[in-house]
């Protein structure tokens, strides 16, 4: 392994500290604590890692820190005695762990200080913190070192902060109406519970293949079968679909079933956990995300699907009642809804919640309750009463994002089976996130089911929201991430040896394009600031560019077979800007993305132009 020459001089250090990963250290007050501390305090003992120092000649100061406050300290020659002194001023490096005791005092600044009259040294870093006024810059090496984040970031410190008081919050609210915590399966022999692609894992003791929970739903309601009549869990699952600004493949869940209630009873517990923990948090209802102002008080109105609907694209769901109506008018309207499963291959209801998605859902701000879901889209859900082709269900909408999803429960077996056999068939042909048959919970539920209403709601999609975080990643503190190692296989594969009589290339056009033409095609070079994969597509990667003006560029590029989207941050690559925008996925791309492609042992190679990183972005090509 090669080290720098500071992480050199660190490992150096070692050789003079005696013991420099002791065992414990027995703290009086923790730093935030610590502050508050009148001064003349003694025998005060604080400990936390050297954030800031300023070493002198007779007289040093050094700021700790931890996750929830910092302390300045002052060492004095006279105080800690030559030897002492002099091995902090030549050991002791910023990022280092140190315990120290003293007296608490005010400086002249209005600081509130601990002056030492002893330290001990409590942890060795081999490996210097950036730079205090820049921190981590490079979003990947953010979301890869978060710890290194935690300790120069304070807005990441607050907001995983707030994380943990959310998830308190509503633990508590759910305690205090009598709602009992426990805990489901995460690998289980059906993908039940959602409507979504699972991930596959195999379990060789028995020598099975077993899913990564979707959802804890149907083991939640199993709880229910046996009694308990109020249940939760704040559930990790597991989705095998593409990752964007608002989705994430594992995540964390909250769901909750309640015997005897319906989802309107559910709207009502809805609103006033999240006004009451909102409250309780901020002191008001009425967040800022963005340059939108979000208002969380009062009433909140409950829309249905078709309402939505002819609110925003004039399509009835009551004209527009089947499959086939539904992707002719889709159709005939122009909408361009970008699905990875092609539209003819969805069920009726998976393409209304897909429209629903494009046209309606971006456009709500304040909360909603969306009602009224077609039956199809929820296998799991009850039938209304008046009208069979929809369900007692509500989704709570904010700002554009989905933040609950809730509903009357199916609790006839016999109903359920009919329905899981219809998500069985659409599975088969070919729509991935259909629900499979799962016999095990019909036979739970022939035991008996009382009436329940149970939701489900995303905890990383709320703090992203609260905390008015553009990308999701940024509330999760350790986000999946592809091994940097998987970056040099592709490279290793890129420049490998070609067989050039196995190559096919296209044959030079034959027709002319006269220069001006040409000229009207704006070719610049772009340095790629951020790429990720788009949600439920298997191609498609969102490229967030630098093409030398002052607003970021964003353009979608079918080349995720052949690139991970990591393995291109930075890069500095060449792009058409002046196209017309398309909409892919609900995202606009606007331009393209030049690449190289050939044919070789009869499969199609791709190549995207990257250029030295030395030519600045916006740079024109001619």
């Amino acid at each position: 392994m090669q080290y720098t020459e500071q992480e050199l001089v660190r490992r150096e250090k070692l050789k003079n500290i005696p013991n420099p990963y002791p065992e414990k250290y027995e703290i009086t007050h923790e730093l935030k604590d610590a502050r508050k501390l009148e001064d003349g305090t003694q025998n005060i003992k604080v400990a936390g890692r050297i954030i800031f120092m300023r070493k002198m000649g007779k007289m040093s100061f050094i700021t700790i820190g931890d996750v929830e406050g910092r302390l300045q300290l002052s060492f004095k020659l006279d105080t800690l005695g030559e030897e002492k002194y002099n091995f902090f001023k030549t050991n002791i490096d910023i990022g280092d762990f140190i315990g120290a005791e003293g007296e608490i005092f005010t400086t002249q600044t209005g600081e509130k200080t601990l002056r030492a009259n002893n330290f001990t040294f409590l942890g060795k870093a081999l490996k210097p913190l950036p730079e205090k006024f820049h921190g981590l810059e490079d979003i990947e090496t953010i979301y890869r070192q978060r710890y290194v984040d935690l300790i120069m970031n304070e807005d990441a410190r607050k907001k995983f902060l707030f994380r943990s008081k959310l998830i308190k919050e509503i633990r508590n609210y759910l305690d205090s109406i009598g709602y009992i915590e426990i805990e489901t399966p995460i690998l289980s022999n059906k993908a039940s519970g959602a409507t979504a692609k699972p991930f596959i894992t195999h379990h060789n003791a028995l020598d099975i293949d077993f899913y990564l929970r979707i959802a804890p739903e149907t083991y939640l309601k199993r709880a229910v079968v046996g009694g308990f009549t109020k249940v939760f869990e704040i559930a990790r699952c597991f989705r095998n679909e593409g990752m964007d600004a608002s989705h994430l493949q594992d995540f964390t869940m909250l769901e909750a079933y309640g015997a005897y209630l319906n989802y309107k009873d559910n709207m009502n517990l809805t609103r006033n956990m999240i006004q009451t923990i909102i409250q309780n948090i901020f002191g008001t209802l009425k967040i800022t995300f963005g340059d939108k102002e979000v208002d969380l008080s009062g009433e909140w109105e409950a829309v249905s699907f078709r309402e939505l609907l002819l609110k925003y694209c004039d399509i009835d769901l009551n004209i527009y009642n089947t499959k086939e109506k539904l992707l002719a008018e889709i159709r005939r309207q122009n909408i361009d809804i970008d699905s990875e499963v092609p539209l003819e291959n969805l069920g009726y209801g998976n393409m209304v919640d897909q429209l629903y998605k494009k046209v309606a859902r971006p456009n709500v701000i304040n909360p909603i309750f969306l009602t009224e879901h077609p039956i199809d889209l929820s296998p799991l859900a009850r039938a209304n009463d008046d009208n069979p082709n929809i369900t007692d269900r509500f989704q709570l909408v904010i700002n554009g994002a989905e933040i609950i999803n809730a509903y009357s429960e199916l609790v006839d077996p016999i109903e359920q089976q009919r329905r899981l056999q219809v998500q069985a068939e659409l599975k088969a042909g070919g729509d991935e996130e259909a629900m499979p048959m799962d016999t095990e919970y019909i036979e739970a539920m022939e035991y008996g089911m009382p009436p329940i209403s149970g939701w489900g709601m995303g905890i990383d999609r709320l703090v992203q929201l609260l905390t008015n975080s553009k990308n999701i990643k940024d509330v999760v503190m350790f986000p999946l991430m592809k091994p940097l190692g998987k970056k040099e296989v592709h490279i290793e594969k890129t420049n490998k040896t070609i067989d050039f009589s196995k190559v096919v290339v296209e044959p030079l056009f034959t027709e002319e394009v006269n220069f001006e033409t040409f000229s009207k095609c704006d070719f610049r070079v772009v340095k790629v600031k951020d790429c990720e994969a788009v949600a439920k597509s298997k191609k498609l990667l969102k490229f967030t560019l630098n093409d030398g003006s002052d607003k970021d560029r964003i353009i979608l590029s079918g080349i995720h077979t052949y690139y991970e989207p990591e393995e291109l941050i930075g890069k500095t690559l060449v792009a058409i800007t002046n196209l017309p925008p398309k909409t892919m996925m609900k995202i606009d791309s606007c331009g393209m993305l030049l690449s190289a492609i050939h044919e070789e042992d009869g499969e199609e190679k791709l190549n995207l132009l990257m250029l030295e990183n030395n030519i600045p972005a916006g740079a024109k090509l001619y």
